[in-house]
């Protein structure tokens, strides 16, 4: 395909934000060489995410800063958890200020576009930048797969590999010391990566936090199973997985009883299992290591062509929209589509059953 130029050369600013996962470098790459290649843009790298767009802290990308970078891990460009919209309360001019100084660097920085790699907080913020005045696009990055308006986000299937094959390791010991184990992978809100590294591992039992477990029910799978001389097992569990108890309770009540049992599922729910059957059990937190390594095959094709398509819709000035994965098509979304929403598994989802039918105890009769 010949380069496409535009009769005025557009600036674009690049940033990664939020928890890093594997595929970030692959779409950096994948939109500035697009990007440059295709369309002759100008590219300002921002480092550390919305906090180096509030200090200024930005600089010129050539394209020996993204060249052989599609296999590594992490971000070239860095990130951070800065949240420039949220203020403590009675500090809403803190908010008020972070703002006027993301703007004031755009507009220093003469950018046509602001194009954003993150999950929903990343993205909700985008569409809040967008609402100011700014042309943004975004990119749907995060290990949790659940960013609303795409099918599936860069990072989930590097991912999904790390925490089978860490399942996969933790069924051997288990089978010689005759345990159960539980493994506590990522998930906050939603349980995309416990349910799909739980059928993908052979997990026995898989707690999310779309489904309030019962820990007499899984008891009685875990003794059924004993019965019938399986001497061990794998529970896998979401780190937003709850009982039935906890997800009745408020926010205070849940902080505190918490801050009473240990934040960590894996650890809570062991205890539970073990006082439930007298089963000797132990607890695994899987914890950052999902998050690191080099990026699969599959993430590292996602991200470049999630990347390619961003550097196309900026060319035709097709700002405030998210690129998104729609079955085997790449698409678009408003940005208002994410904003402020998490993509839970439904019930009803084929994986679900596709558990159950195995054999899978899913923390409820």
């Amino acid at each position: 395909m010949s380069t496409i130029r535009n009769s005025k050369t557009k600036t674009f600013g690049i940033l990664t934000s939020g928890g890093d996962c594997p595929g970030l470098n692959a779409a950096i790459r994948g939109v500035c060489r697009a990007a440059q290649d295709r369309y002759g843009m100008k590219i300002i790298g921002i480092t550390d995410g919305f906090r180096g767009l509030i200090n200024g802290n930005v600089h010129q990308l050539n394209p020996i800063d993204f060249s052989g970078i599609l296999t590594r891990g992490g971000t070239i460009l860095g990130s951070s958890r800065e949240k420039p919209f949220k203020h403590a309360k009675g500090d809403e001019d803190v908010a008020g200020d972070k703002v006027a100084a993301i703007k004031e660097t755009y507009h220093k920085h003469e950018l046509d576009c602001l194009v954003v790699l993150g999950g929903n907080g990343t993205n909700t913020t985008g569409y809040r930048l967008s609402q100011e005045g700014l042309n943004v696009v975004g990119l749907p990055k995060t290990i949790d797969n659940d960013i609303v308006g795409t099918d599936r986000t860069f990072g989930f299937d590097s991912a999904l590999t790390i925490c089978t094959e860490a399942i996969d390791r933790l069924h051997s010991t288990a089978q010689s010391h005759s345990r159960v184990i539980v493994i506590e992978v990522m998930g906050h809100k939603a349980g995309w990566l416990a349910l799909y590294a739980g059928v993908a591992g052979g997990g026995d039992v898989i707690l999310l936090p779309e489904i309030p477990y019962d820990v007499k029910a899984i008891g009685k799978h875990l003794e059924d199973r004993a019965k019938t001389g399986k001497t061990f097992s794998i529970v896998v569990a979401a780190e937003g997985a709850l009982s039935k108890e906890e997800a009745k309770m408020d926010k205070h009540e849940l902080k505190k009883y918490h801050a009473e049992n240990g934040p960590s599922v894996a650890y809570r729910v062991a205890r539970e299992i073990e006082n439930e059957t007298g089963m000797e059990t132990r607890a695994t937190v899987l914890g950052y290591v999902q998050r690191g390594g080099v990026p699969s095959a599959s993430d590292r094709i996602l991200a470049t062509s999630l990347g390619t398509t961003a550097a196309d819709i900026l060319a035709k000035g097709k700002y405030g929209h998210m690129v998104a994965l729609d079955g085997d098509k790449i698409t678009t979304v408003n940005l208002s589509v994410p904003e402020s929403k998490v993509k839970s598994v439904p019930e009803d989802h084929y994986m679900i059953d596709t558990a159950i039918a195995v054999g899978t105890c899913m923390g409820i009769d």
